[in-house]
């Protein structure tokens, strides 16, 4: 398929008939993340909304993924915060932005990328469902009208208070206004897409259009919801005011090493995000493709210098918007190019229509995305997998909700590797018992791949065979064996005859035959015959094959 081909496909009907409406979910819930990331980074709140809009037309058109959404990211809110302090200025700070964004397009150009494909799946599991358990412990508050915490926080500690202290203080806080528009958009949510008649209509569009009716009704009465909780976009009056809301980088500061400091760390951490995203959201992908990782850090470089040049966020791929992607049905990259639209459209024609959404409303849609990525069926499923699958994915699940993404994601990750490593160990060669009259003959076929870490357990085997037995070693299925655990093989076979053990080996060569050792344990005359080095070398090794 070529590119102009399959840039028309993605605005065929068919494919536009589910993009379009996702990109209206993922607007509604992108729109409260961006201003709560901004207000939280101590940024302007048209930074947060820019970021919004250049991760949904720029990153999105450069990715080769068809469900990742990007913009400000909750795990930066610290990072960016004290960035903004450490270096006194916004405008310095942007030219950070830009240069992480410089040094991610390098390292998709160097292939970097390819880290994510050692992330264990059990672990990325684990990220799903914690990103869906903050989501339901955060979004309660504002669904019961207590927003003391910015929208999109997923901390679990902020300040003097942490995730269940805001649970608490919410009950002894609740605005009965904001209560029944969240529990009647719940009940929309939920049986809505259920009606067939009905459900090509978005259920979030309806949840926000009954939010900002109830918002009208409730005005003047003891329901009326406050100012603090319905969204609050910059209000500009012109093109011109719009202009005038974007800042450029102090290109002068370039020489400061405090920039690029931050600019490394920046880069560093939102690369690690984007690609964690990236990987959970091809795990909810209904038609399971497999997004490229080098080509997804070009395209987060390329957004990043666009945001730091306007002045905008850093951003990455995002979870919570991808998924929100997912369950409302988008299909391809158009519904994350189309959220950036209308997230411009709605700044500059409809600001005043914007800020009378209640923040209960949109909560509820991220309580339904929340329970859909932490379901009871996966923490069963993963169950059933095991203990090597269940621990780290739980271990995973708990470290992100009492920590962060990355330190959570690492945590996961040091178990998953335990697990790893563990089964290696256990499982070097499969041990096989039969009989030739008296004798047993003892069969040990070596796994596919031998390394150093199985020597302690193959040692220990071959030193507690039985007296007077027949033991074959079977390397036939193995692509390698460590050099060190040959050498024990070999040795093993040369002591046998003392304990009346006949050995065979089958397909296992001698230590000093691997191709990686041969320089290091004979150099020959470089003008003699490879053949005969190769006979010569043999003959200077006693072993009995």
């Amino acid at each position: 398929m070529s590119a102009s081909t399959s840039f028309k496909s993605y605005f065929s009907p068919r494919n536009l008939k589910r993009d379009f409406p996702a990109s209206i979910v993922v607007f509604l819930v992108a729109l409260p993340l961006c201003l709560g990331i901004a207000l939280a980074s101590g940024a302007p709140l048209f930074s947060g909304l820019l970021t919004g809009i250049l991760g949904g037309i720029i990153t999105a058109s450069f990715s080769g993924s068809q469900l990742s959404v990007s913009g400000p990211a909750a795990g930066l809110t610290v990072i960016v915060l004290g960035a903004i302090t450490k270096l006194g200025a916004y405008e310095t700070f942007i030219l950070a932005v830009l240069l992480a964004g410089a040094l991610q397009l390098v390292l998709g150009f160097l292939r970097a990328g390819t880290i994510a494909n050692y992330f264990p799946s059990s672990v990325i599991e684990g990220m799903l469902a914690a990103i869906g358990i903050i989501l339901i412990l955060k979004q309660i508050p504002h669904a019961v009208g207590y927003d003391a915490e910015f929208e999109g926080s997923e901390a679990f500690q902020t300040g003097d208070h942490n995730t269940f202290s805001a649970l608490t203080n919410a009950l002894s806080a609740i605005s009965y206004g904001a209560v029944i528009i969240s529990v009647l958009s719940l009940i929309i949510l939920i049986y809505w897409p259920k009606i067939k008649k009905l459900s090509s209509v978005p259920a979030p569009l309806i949840v926000v259009v009954l939010g900002i009716v109830f918002n009208k009704i409730f005005q003047g009465t003891s329901l009326q919801i406050k100012d603090e909780h319905l969204v609050g976009i910059p209000v500009v009056n012109s093109f011109d005011e719009f202009t005038g809301l974007f800042i450029t980088p102090d290109f002068s500061q370039i020489v400061n090493p405090e920039v690029w400091t931050v600019a490394v760390t920046i880069a560093i951490v939102a690369s690690l995000e984007s690609l964690l995203s990236l990987e959970a959201v091809d795990k909810i992908d209904p038609l399971k493709r497999v997004s490229p990782t080098n080509r997804e850090l070009v395209a987060q470089g390329i957004g990043n210098m666009a945001s730091g040049f306007l002045g905008g966020l850093p951003m990455t791929a995002v979870i919570v918007r991808s998924s929100a992607n997912v369950n409302a049905g988008g299909k391809t990259k158009i519904s994350a190019i189309l959220h950036g639209m209308w997230l411009a459209l709605s700044l500059l024609l409809i600001p005043g229509l914007i800020n009378s959404i209640p923040l209960s409303c949109l909560a509820a849609i991220l309580l339904v995305t929340g329970y859909k990525l932490a379901k009871i069926a996966l923490f069963k499923k993963m169950y059933k997998e095991g203990w090597a699958q269940f621990i780290p994915f739980i271990v995973t699940v708990v470290a992100v909700v009492f920590t962060d993404l990355l330190k959570g994601v690492g945590i996961g990750m040091v178990v998953g590797v335990f697990y790893i490593l563990r089964n290696n160990l256990r499982n070097p060669y499969f041990y096989t018992i039969g009989r030739n009259g008296d004798k047993k003959v003892i069969t040990i076929k070596l796994s596919e791949e031998v390394s150093f870490l199985n020597k302690a357990a193959i040692s220990f085997t071959l030193n507690h065979l039985p007296n007077e037995s027949d033991v074959v070693i079977d390397g036939s299925n193995s692509r390698y064996i460590d050099p060190d655990v040959l050498e024990i093989i070999h040795n093993f076979k040369h002591n046998a005859y003392s304990k009346g053990i006949i050995v065979q080996l089958k397909d296992i060569k001698h230590r000093y035959d691997v191709p990686q050792l041969k320089d290091l344990i004979y150099t020959p005359d470089k003008d003699k015959d490879p053949l005969s080095v190769s006979e010569t070398r043999k003959e200077s090794v006693p072993h009995n094959n």
